[in-house]
């Protein structure tokens, strides 16, 4: 039987790191027919944290169903998310720490002490409760909403004008990607695979991780010139499209048939 590995993030950045998982982890990748990295960034810290210096590391990325996340037809979504007149900002983790998400509230309390505005959080996860504290502390509960975990998070993000990734790292982040395909710019730190994702400039903006003084001016800069943004949102819903399933899952039906030949 042929064996295709594919790399998807905390597996090598975490777990596999761990003294107990390295030499299974390090097994698994080497005695595989092929392997594949859902991004530059992860096939190069595969090499630097394991060697595999047999191992031939293909990257090809995650992608996202056009039929889930597209960009919104009318206004429906966003009635359901805030108050007419809000910007609406959204974040969606599994609000563990990586995700960073006292910078989210952070940079959404920045944003609305300039401009109306919404903050939307999706997930769930051990940093909930600080971010409850932290929204309850800053006197912004009227204005955050946590949703917890969604279904049709698409149908969210069809709602948002912004969305908001300023993790510590990531080895892709798709969930950058799932705004982008919904037309929504992204505000996300330049780290792990971001900016293999996010165009800085283009399909949003990126800022070192931590740099929320940064992250807040480029949203209250997308957000305050309507110009701006709609370049943004046509940018990012052009970008995801090259990321959808019928253009990368060919990539691994040919790698499958490769190795099987």
């Amino acid at each position: 039987m042929k064996i295709v590995t594919t790399l998807h993030g905390t597996d090598i950045t975490l777990v596999g790191q761990d003294p107990s998982y390295y030499t299974l982890t390090t097994f698994s990748i080497e005695q595989s027919d092929a392997v594949t990295a859902v991004s530059s960034y992860l096939r190069d810290e595969t090499y630097r944290a394991f060697g595999c210096g047999q191992c031939d590391l293909r990257v090809i990325p995650n992608f996202i169903s056009t039929t889930d996340y597209h960009p919104p037809t009318d206004d429906t979504d966003r009635k359901k998310l805030a108050p007419k007149g809000h910007r609406v900002l959204v974040h969606v983790s599994n609000f563990r720490p990586v995700k960073r998400v006292g910078d989210v509230i952070q940079v959404f309390a920045s944003v609305r002490k300039k401009i109306p505005a919404t903050l939307v959080l999706v997930g769930d996860g051990p940093d909930r409760d600080a971010a409850e504290q932290q929204v309850d502390g800053l006197g912004l509960r009227k204005d955050v909403r946590f949703l917890g975990k969604v279904e049709n998070v698409g149908d969210v993000l069809r709602g948002a004008d912004l969305f908001l990734l300023p993790s510590a790292t990531e080895s892709f982040g798709l969930a950058a990607l799932e705004a982008m395909a919904c037309a929504v710019p992204v505000i996300a730190s330049a780290a792990g695979g971001i900016p293999e994702v996010v165009e800085d400039g283009k399909t949003g903006f990126l800022a070192p991780p931590g740099d929320v003084a940064t992250m807040a001016d480029r949203a209250l800069r997308v957000l305050e010139h309507p110009d701006e943004h709609a370049r943004l949102r046509q940018h990012a819903a052009q970008r995801a499209l090259e990321f959808s399933a019928d253009k990368v899952v060919p990539r691994y039906e040919s790698l499958y048939q490769e190795v099987l030949s």
